[in-house]
């Protein structure tokens, strides 16, 4: 497991909470999540967590060369299936 180093971490949470959370999707911040995900792909990297909701506003996967796990719409897939599973059967 890789994490951003304190630069890329100060960017990352900035974005999210004083544009994402707002409601605000800039190019620019785009632009910066590619650049953090890019050094965190150098380092040896082979997928990316998305691991809050505002970030997948931002982050699509044609901005990662490596695999993204949007964990918010997996969790809500994994509800889906689980709550499907427990139907009963008339």
């Amino acid at each position: 497991m890789l994490v951003p180093d304190a630069h890329d971490r100060a960017d990352v949470h900035r974005i999210i909470y004083e544009e994402l959370c707002l409601g605000v999707v800039r190019e620019e911040s785009r632009a910066t999540y590619r650049q953090v995900i890019d050094r965190l792909v150098d380092a040896g990297a082979q997928g990316v967590i998305l691991g809050r909701t505002e970030i997948e506003l931002l982050v699509r996967p044609e901005d990662s060369s490596v695999a993204v796990f949007p964990t918010t719409r997996i969790h809500a897939e994994a509800a889906v299936e689980a709550a499907l599973r427990r139907v009963p059967k008339s």
